[in-house]
């Protein structure tokens, strides 16, 4: 249970679902813990404090990286979990609603890097939270296209970062079940596990133990690593809906 001990890890849109379960995991762990957020915690948890945060503001971010100075002097580990998503499709999406979600999906990672870097020391971790969508076509542009940018921020900050001994990687969610999730319609939850190879949604708790994992020190010469926890939705490009229909007798 102490894989994390000592670690200072903030972890960003931490008051509920995944962020929660990432922070409470990582508490379990031995890190001091701060779950920012815009909303409150439904929940205190041990180990884990928290500060209120828009991580699209640039003036909230450095309000916490002076507290975080003066509270603790380092940061060990970021983990850029807080998203949004709006389901628009490519007709219909503004440039406002881009722009919105780009704020928060992307914008607000980079602005966490930049605002914490210097307090990490040499071993610190970033773990940006992307998204199945981030490697698919997935059809809300504003969303998909705010993971993918998220994708190509995460690479080049490991390797701007890896010669400070700082790693950066992201993890790739499928379906798992949250309040955002829960808010999308009955056919794409159907439309989703039938596309997953493993036949059932994900849990916050599938996802918590990895970003534990990429905070430690276990992973320390893993940097620039994109890791899909998402059921093997990602894997087969598709081929699924083939697959399943040759099984059928007389295939």
């Amino acid at each position: 249970m102490d894989r994390v001990r000592g670690k200072v890890v903030v972890v960003t849109g931490a008051a509920r679902g995944q962020g929660a379960a990432e922070a409470a995991a990582l508490a379990r762990e031995g890190a001091h813990v701060v779950a920012a957020d815009l909303a409150e915690p439904r929940r205190p948890l041990d180990g884990v404090v928290h500060r209120r945060l828009d991580v699209a503001d640039g003036r909230s971010w450095a309000e916490l990286a002076a507290w975080l100075r003066e509270t603790y002097g380092r940061v060990d580990g970021l983990v850029n979990n807080a998203g949004i998503t709006w389901r628009a499709r490519l007709e219909e999406v503004t440039p406002a609603d881009l722009a919105r979600v780009h704020a928060v999906n992307l914008t607000g990672p980079l602005l966490g890097i930049q605002h914490l870097l210097p307090l990490m020391p040499r071993g610190a971790s970033v773990v940006n939270v992307g998204s199945a969508a981030a490697l698919t076509a997935h059809y809300p542009v504003a969303y998909t296209t705010s993971k993918w940018a998220l994708r190509g921020l995460s690479a080049a900050a490991s390797l701007e970062l890896g010669p400070r001994g700082i790693r950066v990687n992201t993890v790739h969610p499928g379906f798992i079940e949250t309040e955002m999730t829960a808010s999308a319609s009955p056919a794409f939850r159907a439309a989703n596990l039938a596309e997953t190879p493993l036949g059932r949604a994900g849990t916050v708790e599938d996802v918590a133990p990895l970003v534990v994992f990429l905070v430690s020190d276990e992973s320390s010469y893993i940097t620039g690593a994109e890791i899909p926890v998402d059921g093997g939705y990602t894997a087969h490009r598709g081929a699924k809906s083939i697959s399943d229909a040759l099984r059928e007798p007389g295939h």
